[in-house]
């Protein structure tokens, strides 16, 4: 699989959020992330604010794994 764009999203899919702050209000500093199901190494990550509702990048784990490492290394953060 070369296209995780190509594959459904259930209506229904079930999202995990990593909330922080909540400053303006009960999603709005939200992040939201779930497999892609049929693609057991294809994620969705997505805004949770109002305005980025539609919106969403597709990654395969070892993209996703990547900038999770990145990120944490940049931020002076431990996994």
């Amino acid at each position: 699989m070369s296209n995780l764009y190509g594959v459904p999203l259930d209506a229904g899919a079930l999202f995990t959020n990593y909330c922080g702050g909540n400053l303006g209000g009960e999603h709005e500093t939200c992040v939201e992330i779930t497999q892609i199901p049929g693609a057991s190494i294809g994620y969705v990550l997505r805004d949770g604010k109002p305005e980025g509702v539609g919106r969403e990048l597709r990654f395969f784990a070892d993209e996703l794994d990547d900038f999770v490492r990145g990120y944490a290394r940049e931020r002076g953060l431990t996994l």
